[in-house]
């Protein structure tokens, strides 16, 4: 498949999970990847192995999406490897289940610091290096955001955040042919799924019961969302917020 060749995409926090399965995704579409991860180098260093011994091309590139400088020369480093620049795919983010009781404000300041401030600096500095075509910024929200599920006050003030912005930016970028859109998904095993001890949890099982397809997402069902929000079958897509939650809402 080559609905997305010639095009160069930049994907943050894709060292594993989602960001890794849209990266490898992308790239099976024929897009050039730049492989963004924060501290796990053998992580990306696999995600780009993956990817280039399928026959597709990626780079991968260090850089702390919530520190300006680290945003600008995650970008420099695209624009020298591959010349320009058609997508963003703002995935980097973290989360922590915590009661208000538990919560506090370095937990704040790391929800923050990554899901919101990284998503507008990069999307900052990315407008500045898409070109007279425009381009395709794809944030990574979350169901959380309407199901405000309990524990999870910063993690999902910080999605609402990201739906907000979606909405904002696509009228502000509109003119400039930048569309910007979001997809929100549902509980996904991932290995920060696994870290956090949620599989066979209580949790996950309730989980699994309020989602009408019953079970929970994998990476490899949310990275056909981001191809087509890369590609031009979304060109009239901007400002949109698409629930990749097996129903859950």
């Amino acid at each position: 498949m080559s609905k997305l060749k010639g095009k160069v995409a930049v994907v943050t926090g894709a060292s594993k999970g989602i960001g890794a399965g849209i990266a490898k995704g992308l790239a099976a579409a024929g897009a050039s990847v730049v492989v963004n991860y924060a501290s796990s180098k053998q992580g990306a260093d696999q995600v780009v192995a993956e990817i280039t011994k399928a026959g597709g091309k990626a780079i991968a590139v260090q850089g702390d999406v919530s520190k300006s400088a680290d945003v600008t020369r995650l970008f420099a480093e695209t624009k020298k490897a591959f010349g320009s620049l058609d997508v963003l795919v703002n995935n980097a983010g973290v989360y922590k289940f915590a009661s208000l009781e538990t919560a506090t404000e370095e937990d704040f300041h790391w929800h923050f610091n990554t899901n919101v401030l990284g998503l507008f600096l990069a999307t900052q500095e990315a407008v500045k290096h898409f070109g007279p075509n425009g381009g395709s910024v794809i944030n990574i929200g979350s169901v959380a955001s309407r199901q405000t599920p309990p524990q999870t006050a910063l993690y999902t003030a910080t999605k609402g955040a990201v739906d907000a912005i979606t909405g904002v930016l696509a009228k502000e970028l509109g003119a400039k042919k930048i569309r910007v859109n979001s997809i929100n998904p549902g509980a996904t095993e991932t290995e920060g799924y696994q870290a956090i001890g949620l599989a066979g949890s209580d949790f996950e099982k309730q989980m699994i019961a309020q989602t009408p397809l019953g079970r929970f997402a994998k990476p490899e069902d949310i990275a056909p969302l981001a191809v087509f929000l890369a590609s031009d079958d979304s060109s009239w897509l901007t400002g949109d917020i698409i629930l990749a939650s097996g129903g859950l809402q």
